[in-house]
């Protein structure tokens, strides 16, 4: 210490730094001095003697104890650690003043002392450790598991893409401060951040951005117990560099690479608060990795971490925010010029190339470069001894088993370490368990759990089933995930012949919940589930028992058969597991016997068909599919190669795409149950078509119902008129949201007055029409003597083209009976046409006339019609044609003299409590036929219920009534309530959804649920009946009296403990259905947009009434904007978004509530449609860079190209790249 320096400490003294310390500062100062002596090693203070010290006292203890800078020193680190920044940067601010005033002599001396400990502590011996480490470590790797070439090769292409890892984002203009880097196993992920950390060390990556980069790996991190994180990251840190802590004060130059996030045995369920933010305090490591991810400790420093797909659940809740890349390994021209080099022979190349472009699932699997391998020196083995490798490339459980039946004999045939029926026992017993919990590093008690012993494990060490790390002590894993799978499914293959087993029965061992795993929820369980029926081929079976000298059961195959019975009878099938899913494990049994006795099982299937895969597994299921009646399929040829043209798209694959479609479409023929095909949301180009109207042609085909909705017909559905004609079984045709226009419909028109087409039903909603295929349609009306269903809604027919139309209905030869105008731009100028035909028409019973502007006016037209004895219509939808209560007294004696009427909507209409008074005049008389009565949406309050409630038990035909979306309130319920108790009272349907309800009317209505035999189903969604109301409720709901069959709640919007109840209430009522739905949705008479405008009209009160507006307001807002129906035929999300905003704005509300409640409206309608990428999973195991078999053999790897990271919102061209990205 220089007498500068000690003039210091004599002058300002750290006596005067420790006075501003309070007593708990000062108390917490003493106990840091007592710890810092223990780590430093320094002489160590007299616990008695710092503990009764006073300031003056202490601070002299410290300069006796720590001569010279020392005591400085230490005082400054205490204070760091206390996180009193404001007096380390005021002491340092001093010392630096200090330095200013020395001599030059001491100047000398200091700067001498300075370029001493530049050299010792500017990170230098750390970047060199780094080198020295991570270099020896990948020449290691590259010796053992890759060729060197590569590797070098594999990492170099991964260089571009980390540059760019970091760099800030164009849309926000921040820089990401969290970087996951996730992709499947083996893909190179562990590759590319330690060539990230050696490149940073050799000056070459990251220099502008990070002073120091720590590297922590998983595999390490689960063999801590509690550390400090800086003793964490301290284990490459140069005794030479000085304090660790000295840098970590500037954590915003500090990036921490966290390796193999997926194999961290963490729950990570800390809470937040009890986090730790001191980097310097002693915690379990699962609280330090916790804090560090979250942000807590060193929120400004920068997190690379890398990561499995199959964890992305698991750490995206961690994160705040993050820039997400997914690693997809090697790019498809990066497989062949794989395959090229391994290959000596072109010839033998090309053959291989062409059987795995024919499986995509093998393929995929082909871009982690040591599955790659195993492919090649499966095939390569097969070649040599004469096999047959086109059945080996037909699924994955073919290759493996040949794989691993290879591993275990040597060329003489006979193998001296063969495991026995222990050591293989308790191996596929640690792989399943492993897979289930996604462990995939095993450690030495693992294995003594599994009964598994040194020599065990040696056996499947020689044979290469097994590695150990060399890195990390006591570690273990599979050489490839899919090994791992393999023996996992191998588990379930051999459990039965064990009998009783040393390991208690654990969940995992039951067979039923991996047959009931999909892939949006299990994706880690997807490819042992597909190992498990490749297993059930008695080929594969019989090879792997003469490997093991072991009896493998197939009683396993009557058990799924089982299984499958009970799914074919149910709906969890098609909504949860997916049919595309199950044919992929299915064909992965190459049993036809098997797979015909499965199919027997089902009677509706649903496919989305995007990939050449997806058609190969569906052909070859659905040809055995001799039950099926009903197929629903989505195909999109264009995804399946991204070919240019049609016609290269049939001709690649040597003709494998035109097969598969051909055995799919021929089920049309083969299968005499077949009744219903969708064909729906389907690109199939000409040839495609061609192919299946040939199928639809056949004298065999008894299809009956087909749909094809949101199709293109380019030929002007010439093709599917002539099929009419040609299929006399065929009865209903939908075309909905299809380009058929005019000129289509006049060829089907052609086709409907041919005697030889016996179509019944017709939709052809929102078909792009206009007044000019009237004429054709009206001809057509006339001479088909089969059609009686006609839907022609939403397409711009005007008041001209239904003029037409009803030329046709006044016909006595028009056998319609039942026909939708909906939003067809129809005004009171074509009701006069329409009542002539309901008149003289004697055959047409059902008539839907919603969204069309018709007013007071156009509603007298229809209401005098209704009066005339002549008229035998059913049912009447009048939804939203824009009348008001004066309609009502139209209405009043229309009702008096129709008899054949039972069922009329009158929903969102403006009749107010007026207008339904007037009408349930008619209701009380008991001569009044009508039984089903809508008027969901009619403005009506409280004040309307005593007359709804005579009605009710005053007319013994009402037998459903909807009053949803009204402000009925707890008054009004309690008032219709008391009618359903009465004796007289037959409703069976009641619809109160968001009527205003609270809990203080759920009293009435459970009285009424237990008194009233005959009610079945009430609708009280979007009601703020509390927990309160749903205890009352579940009281009766629970009781045998009850006799409700459907409750509409949506038991998601209530407390923990009403679901609760309810969840109690079904199990207790089986016959009890509580869901949110409970509408009978009729596609053939509504609209799909009604559910959204229902959801708006909802939003739209809830509005007002927040901001406690007159009814008036929003009363008027929706009128408006419901009389604009026509307009939304175009674009009626759009339309609403706009129209509701500048309605609302009117009244000085914000469109966010009706904006979100339109998404949600459109999502729902959405999910009919979206597409299900349900493949099975080809994600594997470790890095493939830094992982591999001995065995194998690879040739040297040359780069083809490079790919350069877009940016986060764009997608990444593979092209011939090595190393394939995408960001999210």
């Amino acid at each position: 210490m220089t007498d500068l320096s000690s003039s210091f400490f004599s002058d300002f003294g750290l006596l005067l730094y420790l006075e501003e310390l309070n007593k708990e500062e000062l108390n917490k100062f003493k106990l840091l001095l007592k710890n810092e002596a223990m780590e430093s090693g320094c002489s160590l203070i007299p616990w008695a003697e710092v503990k009764k010290a006073k300031r003056e006292d202490l601070a002299n203890l410290m300069n006796k104890h720590y001569p010279g800078e020392q005591a400085w020193d230490v005082a400054l680190r205490i204070f760091g650690k206390m996180n009193l920044k404001d007096l380390c940067e005021r002491a340092k601010a001093e010392i630096n003043w200090a330095a200013h005033t020395m001599g030059p002599e001491d100047t000398r001396a200091r700067e001498a002392q300075g370029d001493q400990e530049a050299v010792l502590g500017d990170g230098t011996g750390y970047r060199i450790q780094i080198q020295e480490k991570y270099s020896s470590m990948w020449d290691k790797k590259c010796l053992l598991r890759e060729p060197k070439d590569f590797h070098h090769e594999i990492a170099e292409e991964g260089r571009e893409l980390l540059e760019h890892l970091f760099d800030v984002d164009v849309k926000t203009g921040e820089q990401p401060q969290t970087v996951v880097l996730q992709g499947a196993a083996g893909v190179g992920k562990t590759t590319l951040v330690r060539k990230a950390l050696l490149d940073w060390a050799q000056g070459n990556l990251y220099q502008q951005k990070f002073t120091y980069i720590f590297y922590l790996n998983a595999r390490e991190i689960n063999q801590l117990r509690e550390k400090s994180f800086v003793q964490m990251i301290s284990k490459d840190w140069p005794s030479t560099e000085g304090p660790l802590e000295r840098i970590m004060s500037q954590p915003n130059n500090l990036l921490f690479i966290i390796d193999s996030f997926d194999e961290l045995h963490f729950a990570f369920e800390e809470p937040e608060f009890a986090l730790c933010e001191d980097w310097t305090q002693v915690h379990p490591v699962s609280f330090l990795m916790s804090s560090l991810l979250r942000k807590v400790m060193l929120p400004e420093s920068s997190l690379l971490v890398t990561t499995r797909l199959t964890a992305w659940e698991k750490l995206k809740p961690l994160l705040r925010s993050q820039r997400s890349v997914e690693l997809l390994g090697m790019s498809e021209d990066a497989i062949e010029e794989y395959i090229y080099q391994f290959f000596e022979d072109r010839k033998l190349a090309l053959q291989v190339l062409d059987l795995l472009r024919n499986n995509e699932m093998l393929f995929s699997m082909c871009r982690v470069p040591l599955v790659c391998g195993v492919i090649c020196t499966c095939l390569e083995q097969q070649m040599k001894m004469g096999g047959d490798v086109t059945l080996t490339c037909k699924t994955a459980t073919a290759l493996f088993t040949c794989y691993i039946s290879s591993l275990f004999t040597q060329v003489g045939g006979s193998c001296p370490s063969l495991p026995n029926q222990t050591q293989l026992r308790s191996l596929c017993h640690l792989a399943a368990k492993g897979v289930w919990t996604m462990t995939h590093v095993f450690y030495r008690e693992n294995l003594r759990r599994h009964g598994l012993t040194k020599s065990d494990v040696s056996v499947f060490l020689d044979m290469n089933i097994l590695q150990k790390d060399t890195e990390y002590e006591n570690c273990y894993e599979f050489t490839h995930l899919h090994i791992q799978e393999f023996f996992a499914a191998m588990f379930y293959m051999l459990k039965d012949t064990w009998g009783t087993t040393d390991h208690s029965s654990q969940s995992f061992e039951d067979l039923k919940p991996l047959l009931e795993s999909n892939s949006h929820r299990d994706l880690h369980l997807m490819q042992m589930k597909c190992f498990l029926f490749g297993l059930l081929n008695e080929d594969r079976v019989q090879q792997l028992e003469e490997t093991f000298n072991c009896k493998m059961s197939l009683a396993i195959k009557w058990k799924i058969l089982q299984w499958l019975k009970i799914l074919g009878n149910s709906d969890y099938f098609a909504l949860q597991l997916g049919c595309l899913e199950l044919f992929h494990c299915l064909y992965e049994t190459q049993d036809e016997a098997f797979i015909s006795q499965a199919m027997r099982c089902f009677q509706k299937v649903v496919i989305n068909i995007y990939g050449k895969i997806h058609l190969l597994v569906s052909s070859s299921c659905l040809k055995y599919c001799e039950g099926l009646r009903t197929i629903k399929l989505s195909v999109v040829f264009g995804k399946m190669l991204n070919s240019r043209s049609p016609a290269e798209t049939w001709q690649r694959d040597g003709g494998c795409i035109t097969r598969c479609w051909q055995d799919l479409c021929s089920v049309l023929h083969t299968n005499e149950h077949l009744r219903e095909l969708d064909l729906c949301r389907s690109n199939l180009d000409e040839l495609a078509m061609k192919t299946f109207y040939q199928e639809l042609r056949h004298p065999s085909c008894k299809l009956q119902k087909l749909l094809l909705r949101f199709l293109s017909f380019p030929d002007g559905c010439q093709n599917l008129s002539s099929s009419l004609t040609h299929n006399q079984n065929l009865t209903h045709l939908d075309l909905k949201g299809s380009d058929v226009g005019d000129n289509g419909v006049k060829s089907l028109c052609e086709a409907l007055k041919h005697p030889d087409c016996k179509l019944q039903n017709l939709s052809l909603e929102s078909c792009d029409l206009t007044t000019l295929c009237c004429l054709n349609i009206s001809k057509a009306l006339v001479r088909s003597q089969s059609l009686v269903f006609l839907n022609l809604s939403t397409n711009n027919l005007l008041d001209d083209g239904v003029e037409l139309l009803c030329e046709a209905l006044r016909h006595p030869k028009c056998h319609l009976e039942r026909l939708s105008l909906e939003s067809c731009g129809l005004t009171v100028a074509g009701c006069q046409d329409l009542s002539l035909a309901l008149i003289s028409n004697k055959r047409l019973t059902h008539l839907c006339l919603a969204d069309n502007v018709l007013g007071d006016g156009g509603l007298k037209l229809v209401s005098d019609a209704l009066k005339h004895p002549q008229c035998t219509l059913q049912s009447l939808v009048l939804r939203r044609c824009h009348f008001t209560s004066l309609s009502s007294e139209h209405l009043l004696s229309s009702l008096l003299h129709n008899k054949s009427l039972t069922h009329l909507d009158l929903g969102s209409n403006w009749l107010q409590d007026d207008g339904v008074k007037l009408l349930c005049d008619v209701f009380r008389d008991p001569s009044c036929s009508l039984q089903d009565l809508e008027l969901m949406g009619c403005v009506l309050t409280s004040a309307c219920c005593l007359d709804l409630a005579s009605a009710i038990f005053s007319n013994p035909n009402l037998r459903s009534l909807d009053l949803g979306n009204n402000d009925l309130q707890d008054d009004g319920a309690k008032i219709l309530s008391e009618a359903l108790r009465h004796p007289n009272c037959h409703i069976q349907r009641l619809g109160l959804e968001y009527c205003g309800l609270t809990s203080l009317c759920c009293q009435d209505l459970s009285s009424t649920l237990s008194s009233n035999k005959r009610l079945i189903k009430i609708n009280l969604t979007q009601n703020t009946l509390g927990c309160e109301g749903i205890m009352k409720l579940c009281e009766v709901l629970r009781s045998p009296e009850c006799k409700l069959q459907f409750l509409g709640l949506c038991k998601e919007a209530f407390d923990e403990e009403a679901q609760k109840l309810l969840e109690a209430v079904q199990v207790s009522n089986p016959h009890l259905v509580i869901k949110q739905d409970c509408n009978d949705h009729n596609e053939e008479d509504g609209s799909w947009w009604q559910n959204i405008l229902r959801l708006l009209w909802v939003n739209m009160v809830e509005i007002c009434r927040r901001q406690q507006y007159v009814a008036g307001s929003f009363e008027f807002a929706y009128f408006q904007l419901s009389s604009q129906g026509e307009k939304m035929s175009s674009s009626p999300l759009l339309w609403i978004k706009m129209s509701s905003k500048d309605k609302l704005d009117r009244c000085g509300s914000s469109d966010a509530p009706i904006t979100t409640s339109i998404s949600q409206a459109a999502g729902t309608r959405s999910k009919r449609y979206k597409p299900e990428h349900s493949a099975c999973a080809a994600g594997g195991g470790n890095c493939g860079a830094l992982t591999a078999l001995p065995s194998l053999r690879r040739p040297p790897a040359r780069l083809t190209g490079r790919s350069r990271p877009q940016a986060a919102d764009s997608k990444s061209k593979e092209g011939g790249c090595l190393l394939a990205s995408r960001r999210h």
